[in-house]
């Protein structure tokens, strides 16, 4: 088995509230503390549900576990039907004079590979804490033990993103215990096929609009700026992809033959893809930045987050950065375009000596609101075609072959959409004047994320501004093997919700 060891983190746990700090912040830290061992106890239990969007059966067995926890909230909830998987809605209206605040969850989880895990199963959750040569080890935890802050959860889901659920529902789970009303009206959606892109979401808000009105949108997903400190993040870049093929012979061909005769289309595949991006790793496409203007204040604010460098290049294992934005955050703020995978013959065991039939090219591309989708698919194609390209639907003819030395397919597809929040609004100040109360500087407002995320439907449709909740620790392995929750930052989660429920309108 593969060891997908985490590197040891150089983050550590905010230090107990400073004196100048407010009572009330003392308060909610200690009621946080008060229900953390609860809250990792139904963690567990939650992660033990394998939570596949494309598994009918897992879909249900997660709605149902949802629908009954907020049931038990004394929160109304009601199935939204869709062409794919039901939406979940649940509602706790206190008052018409308090606002509304819509929660995003996001119950599904990435598939898995059982064999790369370090563990029997993905779906069995364990604890685990660090040992002195690095490696992570099982901690022997039953409910009622104490718990160390810097333990970790692996399991599917952990951080992406039933673990940040988890602390939502904790900090529900306070306010119901104790007869306290929450400052807030709550609406909660829960989704469970975002790791498919959340395909009948769109359509589900416009259809339910007035059921969803919210002064705001807060997302519980996503993971913390590189600091480790609590993060707020208002906005995310939007996702198109495309697979372009780029065909030679009618059949592969004897590479001893027909080598020097027959052209190989790795060749033609290779210089399209230089033809993308220059030597700085600007993408050369032209019009693919037009739009995009950061204003002097927005670099100050960009600069002024609390990372390093030469720190990020050392953990990237990387020696230089492409020169998109002057750092880190600027470089978020502009389209990317990746070569996510690439294909053509066969290698290692099964390489052979053949000229290849075609070559395979998968593309993402990560958009601002500044740049949509279809105008950057019709970019990637004009770019194409001005490279020499004959476009075709599907397999070229033999007429098509015998006419064009250049040919290629091009597929695509539109996923989410960007969005972004102002950070100087009211929404912003809101959640900052919640969470500094509680952990005072130490609070990362992030302009954008470099991921993408199926909220802009809700402000598109329903003109309201959403924010992303971070919880996760940076280095959790989501997605990957591995994936993992450090239990400090699920403490801090919990801290997180309750300073928001309980900060005065």
């Amino acid at each position: 088995m593969k060891k997908f060891l985490l590197p040891i983190i150089f983050f550590c746990s905010l230090p107990f509230l400073a004196l100048s700090q407010t009572f009330e912040g003392t308060k909610i830290r200690m009621i946080a503390q008060d229900q953390f061992s609860e809250g990792v106890e139904e963690l567990i239990e939650f992660l033990k549900i394998p939570n596949i969007g494309s598994d009918p059966e897992q879909v249900e067995q997660n709605l149902k576990w949802c629908q009954n926890r907020f049931n038990n909230l004394n929160f109304e909830t009601q199935l939204i039907q869709t062409a794919a998987a039901p939406l979940l809605f649940a509602e706790k209206m206190l008052s018409p004079d308090k606002k509304t605040i819509l929660f995003y969850l996001q119950i599904d989880g990435q598939p898995v590979d059982t064999t790369e895990w370090d563990q029997a199963n993905p779906f069995i959750p364990v604890i685990k804490e660090i040992g002195a040569d690095g490696s992570w080890k099982l901690v022997n935890w039953n409910p009622g033990d104490p718990l160390q802050e810097e333990w970790r959860i692996f399991g599917r889901s952990a951080s992406d993103s039933k673990g940040p659920a988890t602390a939502f529902i904790t900090a529900l789970n306070y306010f119901n215990s104790n007869a306290q009303e929450e400052e807030y009206n709550i609406k909660v959606i829960m989704d469970f096929q975002e790791e498919l892109g959340s395909p009948t979401l769109a359509k589900a808000v416009e259809e339910n609009e007035s059921l969803l009105k919210a002064d705001m949108i807060l997302i519980m997903d996503g993971t913390r700026h590189i600091s480790n400190w609590p993060t707020l993040t208002y906005g995310a870049r939007g996702i198109a992809t495309a697979t372009i093929r780029i065909f030679g012979p009618s059949s592969p061909l004897h590479s001893g033959q027909y080598g020097n005769y027959a052209p190989n289309p790795v060749y033609k595949a290779a210089r399209f893809i230089a033809s993308l991006k220059d030597s700085s790793g600007r993408v050369l496409i032209p019009g693919f930045y037009d739009g995009i203007n950061l204003s002097e204040e927005d670099k100050i604010a960009l600069r002024s987050l609390p990372e390093n460098e030469d720190s990020l290049k050392v953990r990237l294992g990387i020696s230089q950065s492409e020169a998109v934005g002057s750092n880190y955050q600027e470089s978020l703020q502009y389209p990317s375009l990746n070569i996510r995978g690439l294909r053509s013959a066969w290698v290692g065991s099964e390489v052979r000596t053949i000229i290849p039939e075609e070559v395979e090219i998968e593309i993402d591309m990560r958009l601002v609101p500044e740049t949509p989708g279809e105008r950057m698919i019709k970019l990637l194609e004009g770019h194409l075609k001005s490279q020499g390209f004959y476009l075709v639907d599907s397999i070229p003819s033999a007429e098509e072959r015998k006419i064009h030395p250049k040919i290629a397919n091009l597929k695509y597809r539109l996923g989410s959409l960007p969005f972004r929040t102002e950070m100087n609004s009211e929404t912003g100040q809101f959640l900052n004047r919640a969470l500094k109360k509680v952990f005072g500087e130490k609070l990362v407002n992030m302009r954008t994320t470099g991921g993408s995320q199926p909220i802009a439907p809700f402000v598109k449709t329903m003109n309201i501004p959403a924010v992303s909740i971070r919880i996760p620790n940076p280095d959790n392995s989501i997605h990957a093997p591995n994936e993992n929750l450090r239990l400090g930052n699920f403490l801090e989660g919990i801290m997180m919700c309750l300073a928001i429920l309980s900060e005065p309108q």
